[in-house]
């Protein structure tokens, strides 16, 4: 089971009712955050969001709505007596932006955090997943992340029945070797059902981005900036954010399953319409609040 929070979901500047950017994955006992914006910590806590099992952070770029919350994270976790060490991803060349929050104050953290500069290409192997990013189009460099479970095999239960299969002759299919039964060679992709894994991708500041449709082609959740309504076009452009129809037309190119728009600009009280625009093009929209939870 895969649980994504949507602990903020506002752009640039906090609102009554929305945080700063931020979103939780939980998996299999594992946390990782996807940017962490000013005041993520309170949010976890109002979300139920368990912070010792945090393993990696992952930010998007250097602008300080999306990685401010790290400092105080940070030294939460150390006075709660964190010891397992900590990774940070955030576009190379940046990395000096992030230490300097581990750093600033002179705090004993007592566990080893790691910054690590990202540009294209795998980040981070767990051990049935991996993390991928890609480049967006922002004013400063920025990177979206994809998270991809590796896809999995699973055996027919009663077609094994059927051919005797048993005890130790799972472990040597599993291992890519071929067993023998009643005089026929077995090998594991005769027995098994081919399963993709989960696909969830993070996409936050940039203008609509070829790289980033590709990138994300086929996923199963896609999460988009939708800083503003068409009408505001012009403004999107000029600062380099996405319309909630510009989403949606990168979620149709990529063919994704669904799409989540997020990272809303204050000047819009409710995100109905940005929903509604989003949905013309791509009907499988929905617009994320604060505490919004999707299970996979």
């Amino acid at each position: 089971m895969m649980e994504i929070t949507f602990l903020g979901t506002s752009g640039s500047a906090p609102g009554k009712e929305r945080g700063m950017p931020c979103v939780s994955l939980t998996r299999n006992g594992e946390l990782f955050l996807f940017d962490c914006g000013e005041g993520t910590q309170m949010q976890m806590l109002k979300y139920g969001i368990n912070g010792y099992k945090l393993k990696c952070i992952f930010l998007s770029h250097a602008h300080g709505d999306h990685i401010i919350g790290v400092a105080g994270l940070l030294r939460t976790l150390a006075l709660n007596g964190r010891k397992e060490p900590l990774r940070i991803f955030i576009p190379r060349g940046y990395e000096h932006t992030v230490r300097s929050l581990v750093v600033f104050d002179k705090a004993v953290l007592g566990y080893d955090v790691e910054v690590s500069g990202v540009g294209q290409g795998s980040v981070y192997k767990g051990k049935d997943f991996e993390v991928f990013s890609f480049r967006l189009n922002h004013t400063i460099p920025t990177v979206g992340y994809l998270f991809r479970e590796n896809d999995k095999l699973s055996f027919i239960k009663g077609k094994c029945e059927k051919l005797g299969i048993k005890g130790e002759m799972f472990s040597r299919l599993e291992e890519g070797k071929r067993i023998r039964v009643d005089g026929r060679s077995i090998g594991i992709r005769q027995v098994t059902l081919h399963k993709s894994g989960i696909k969830v991708a993070y996409v936050a500041d940039t203008r609509p981005s070829a790289n980033a449709a590709k990138a994300v082609l086929s996923a199963d959740i896609l999460i988009h900036e939708s800083s503003y309504s068409s009408e505001q076009s012009g403004l999107a452009s000029a600062r380099k954010h996405s319309t909630s129809q510009e989403a949606a037309t990168i979620a149709k190119r990529a063919k994704v399953k669904s799409l989540i728009l997020t990272h809303f600009s204050t000047r819009y009280k409710s995100t109905e319409a940005l929903e509604r625009e989003a949905r013309k093009v791509f009907p499988k929209t929905s617009a994320a609040y604060d505490g919004y939870t999707v299970k996979v």
